[in-house]
């Protein structure tokens, strides 16, 4: 079975181009109809232009669009393959625990706890090879966003989409998130996983330690990165993207929130893993980056299409002969058409 990939699928954002083409000529059709109506006499007006076409330029507008999308489609060069071929990978299974509560919404890391998070993640993401990822998400609860996968693409474009919105129950179940993971890998080995858990700390929920433990004995090592200070900062409140306010308790005070350094340093030593924290100056995935690339790597394969054929010329093609017609075609009546009109007794 054959299968269709772009090359460069980020040129097909140029189609919204298409809708505000076909607004703005219907703008002006209408606007030159009210002008021609203020003028005088629609019968006059006919007789004054008798050779202007009221559905040519229409065809002309249409033709050009299908022309543009075209054009558009053969620049984001669709590929073809048809071939599937094992390919051996030798890498690490890593699993990144993000925690989405509301308080890493905080501000005292720039632009947020949950923003430098994500970026951190991204940059991670960039620099693996043959290793795979998943993202489990976690607050009150813990659910996997991503299993793990080879598709680097996929796992950034699945990142984008993480916000606190995702998980209604709040809190920071850490604990869920480890033994969720736990069930989340693959395989019956216990060497090649690293779990990478994102978190201010502050855990409520349960048993995290004895968790981490237990994700030990399965041969699970667990690292954890410490967002937000010591110090603390108040948790923003947003509507509609705005910040109105900061999170207060019952009793009218602003909450502040704070690292748990203590909690995640003991996650860490429970899971034979490394705590590293977070700040302005760095975000802390370079030095678990430098502990996953001592780790044994495992020897996977994994089935992937090759041989892709480029067919970008065939929609340029196609798009410059309907732009050509396009040219071809005058905004004035068809001579041989009006006449075929009269044999026929059409007016």
């Amino acid at each position: 079975m054959n299968v269709l990939r772009l090359a460069h699928p980020e040129y097909l954002y140029a189609l919204w181009f298409i809708p505000v083409i076909m607004i703005l000529f219907f703008l002006m059709r209408y606007n030159k109809r009210k002008a021609w109506k203020a003028m005088g006499d629609k019968a006059l007006l006919a007789r004054l232009l008798p050779d202007a076409s009221k559905g040519k330029p229409v065809v002309k507008m249409l033709l050009y669009c299908i022309a543009f999308a075209l054009i558009t489609i053969g620049l984001a060069n669709p590929q073809m393959g048809s071939k599937m071929e094992e390919v051996k990978r030798e890498g690490i299974d890593v699993i990144i625990a993000l925690d989405i509560s509301n308080s890493m919404m905080a501000e005292d890391i720039k632009p947020s706890r949950l923003e430098r998070a994500k970026q951190s993640i991204a940059r991670f993401i960039d620099r693996l090879e043959n290793d795979r990822v998943g993202l489990i998400v976690f607050a009150g609860k813990a659910y996997v966003q991503l299993p793990i996968t080879t598709d680097f693409n996929a796992a950034k474009l699945f990142l984008s989409s993480v916000n606190p919105g995702l998980i209604p129950t709040q809190g920071t179940a850490i604990g869920s998130a480890i033994n969720l993971a736990v069930k989340s890998f693959t395989g019956k080995d216990n060497k090649h996983k690293a779990l990478v858990i994102i978190t201010d700390g502050e855990n409520h929920e349960d048993d995290a330690l004895e968790a981490a433990k237990n994700a030990a004995k399965e041969g699970i090592v667990v690292h954890t990165i410490g967002m937000g200070s010591p110090e603390g900062a108040p948790i923003p409140v947003f509507n509609n993207g705005t910040r109105v306010d900061f999170l207060k308790d019952q009793s009218g005070t602003t909450v502040i929130t704070k690292l748990n350094r203590e909690e995640l340093e003991k996650i860490a030593q429970n899971g034979k893993g490394i705590f590293v924290r977070a700040s302005n100056a760095g975000d802390g995935m370079e030095a678990v980056m430098k502990e996953i690339s001592k780790m044994e790597k495992k020897s996977f394969g994994s089935k992937q299409y090759s041989d892709y054929e480029d067919q970008f010329q065939y929609f340029i093609a196609a798009g410059l002969l309907v732009l050509m017609m396009e040219f071809l075609i005058s905004n004035r009546k068809s001579k041989w058409l009006e006449k075929l009109n009269l044999m026929m007794g059409i007016k």
